[in-house]
């Protein structure tokens, strides 16, 4: 999955079909996306793009991005199903019961699974995203 993100205004309603959709926001978007496929942000793999006016946003938003994509793409799926049930009952006993799991086998799988910085980098970038643009 490739995840494209532009800023920007969007003319009128946003209606179905999607793809059809114009204005500066999808057509950043687009030019993510297309960054993406043609693996022209960096010379590792990612799968998170933003495009705005704001070039040194996007300068940072996308290394961080960059380094999170990188972290994702190296979680198991062990970890997955872990972080997964961890996110429907957010305590390491609930969730080591519903898997069946030992609780310090969960910590363990989400700490191996990336799962606090995960979640810092979303809150820290949604945090920048707030403060440049509302």
């Amino acid at each position: 999955m490739r995840i494209g993100v532009g800023f920007g205004r969007v003319p009128g309603r946003i209606q179905p079909p999607v793809n059809r959709l114009g204005g500066e926001a999808f057509q950043s978007a687009r030019k993510a996306i297309e960054s993406i496929k043609a693996s022209s942000l960096f010379k590792f793999e990612v799968l998170t793009a933003f495009v705005s006016r704001h070039e040194r946003f996007n300068k940072t938003i996308n290394l961080i991005y960059g380094l999170h994509d990188t972290l994702v793409l190296k979680i198991t799926a062990r970890q997955w199903a872990t972080i997964e049930e961890f996110l429907e009952a957010p305590t390491l006993d609930r969730t080591a019961k519903r898997l069946r799991l030992d609780p310090s086998t969960v910590s363990r799988n989400l700490k191996r699974g990336y799962y606090w910085q995960v979640t810092e980098t979303v809150t820290v970038a949604g945090s920048l995203i707030k403060d440049i643009f509302c």
